[in-house]
């Protein structure tokens, strides 16, 4: 008789996703959650905090390319880039890929992520560790943000669990005043809000907590299958509202020159500017100004 193992997210109380598990990999309590990586028989490998998938080999690629080109090439001219979470290495890989782009430091505070990422997921982050213009760190989010001297990045990417348990201190108001006094002039924060379809009020209540730090605060999309429900939205606050109306040439000059163009599976510079377009039962969860 087979040998037949499910694992079932445990996100939602009365709706889900389940996979069948070729073999596990690692399970591990960290000081800050229960990280569990696992071989899917249809995803690949599978990473899962709390019981919540945070990624999968199958479908990185849609979360990793939107939450990183979009805030770089919709900035134009970004340099310092600070990246709040990602353990698992994606986000900087994708960030560094950009030419322009001189330093971009990550701040893991679970070091088990990255250490079991490096160890299982080593596709998802490449040879990002080791480039000279990452430097990566093993620590509080919210207390590097606080000490950073203003003015200090140009892009900050908040890669975060949802806002409950370890990442809710990601969600606060004290963190996006801060995330916009060490912002430069035309400075944007991204961070993923879930998925409206189930998690509205997500989308709802961060972004008037982010509407109280930046004048223009909106949202943008990803399809990613398995953040079930449909749509991802990555929750957008920025400086400068120009940064959202970039047309589509100029998006695809900006990732010709930084050598991004050619090199993803979802991103295009006609996505890139399709997903500042949402559904009305999305966009009505925004704040209206």
């Amino acid at each position: 008789m087979a040998y037949d193992l499910w694992v079932n997210e445990t996100l939602y109380e009365a709706w889900g996703q389940r996979f069948r598990v070729k073999r596990e990999l690692a399970r591990v309590t960290s000081d800050f959650q229960d990280i569990m990586i696992f071989e899917s028989e249809t995803h690949g490998r599978v990473m899962m905090l709390d019981g919540v998938v945070q990624i999968t080999e199958a479908d990185e690629f849609s979360y990793q390319e939107m939450i990183a080109h979009v805030p770089l090439l919709a900035h134009g001219e970004a340099k310092r880039v600070l990246i709040i979470g990602a353990g698992d290495g994606g986000v900087l890989r994708r960030v560094l890929q950009h030419k322009g782009v001189e330093r971009a430091v990550m701040v893991e505070i679970d070091g088990e992520v990255i250490r079991l990422a490096k160890e299982f997921l080593p596709g998802i982050a490449g040879d990002a560790w080791n480039d000279p213009r990452a430097e990566v760190l093993v620590a509080d989010g919210i207390d590097y943000v606080r000490r950073a001297p203003d003015a200090a990045f140009d892009v900050v990417i908040v890669d975060s669990t949802d806002p409950i348990g370890v990442g809710e201190v990601l969600f606060t108001d004290e963190f996006y005043a801060n995330c916009a006094r060490l912002l430069t002039a035309r400075g944007i924060v991204v961070n993923q809000c879930g998925v409206p379809a189930m998690q509205a009020d997500e989308l709802r209540e961060t972004s008037i907590r982010r509407g109280r730090a930046f004048p223009d605060i909106w949202a943008y999309l990803a399809a990613v299958p398995t953040y079930v429900g449909g749509f991802m939205t990555l929750g957008w606050a920025g400086k400068d509202a120009s940064c959202r109306a970039v047309p589509v040439a100029e998006i695809r000059a900006r990732a010709q020159a930084a050598g991004v163009l050619g090199t993803t599976r979802y991103w295009t510079p006609e996505i890139h500017v399709g997903a500042f377009h949402l559904p009305p039962y999305i966009a009505e969860h925004l704040p209206r100004r």
